[in-house]
């Protein structure tokens, strides 16, 4: 069962890379290539394959020689078998003039949400983290989770400190005041 091609013919195209064409993840199948209003999809050879995520990046001016199948309903493949970078693309901005990204809480709170755990207390228990949690103004560096099952539902509602996986079960929400100064940083306090 082959592919029936109707015409094959030879390519030369010049322009800007777009993007990669990534299949599982990291493995760099193609590239998008912009060449006078036009975006093509390229995909690429073996040999082409071996070379392009170490010498080529976005922005980078190529000049891609290949072959161009027209199958018969009239859709058209690209295949690069060489390419030869004419302008690499400028050097992004140092780090420093771009806006920070918010740091991520750096303390997740785990507690189960799975019935059993729900039924012993497990609500309560979200409710009275929050709490605490918006009172100390905690918030934006911890993050409560709900998870899964944690395979202890009789001993729940159960809860797990990360990332130092300390694990507590049948805790209750009168527990809760405890549990956080055991385990999160303390702000400093200000004498006034």
């Amino acid at each position: 069962m082959s592919k029936k091609y109707k015409q094959v013919s030879l390519f030369e195209l010049e322009g800007h890379i777009l993007d990669f064409l990534v299949e599982d993840g990291y493995k760099i199948k193609g590239l998008q290539l912009l060449s006078s209003n036009s975006v093509y999809q390229i995909k690429l050879s073996k040999e082409a394959r071996a070379s392009a995520g170490r010498v080529l990046h976005r922005g980078d001016q190529l000049k891609i020689w290949g072959e161009r199948s027209t199958k018969e309903g009239g859709v058209e493949k690209l295949k690069a078998y060489k390419i030869t970078v004419i302008a690499t693309a400028q050097p992004e901005p140092p780090a420093s003039t771009t806006p920070a990204k918010p740091n991520k809480p750096e303390i997740t709170l785990l507690v189960c949400q799975k019935s059993d755990c729900m039924k012993r207390g497990g609500k309560a228990l979200c409710q009275s983290l929050q709490k605490e949690l918006s009172d100390r103004q905690l918030t934006d560096q911890v993050t409560v989770r709900m998870t899964g099952c944690m395979k202890q539902c009789k001993a729940g509602p159960n809860l797990v400190v990360m990332p130092e996986k300390t694990r507590y079960t049948r805790i209750t929400p009168a527990e809760v005041p405890a549990l956080l100064e055991r385990h999160l940083p303390q702000p400093l306090k200000v004498n006034r």
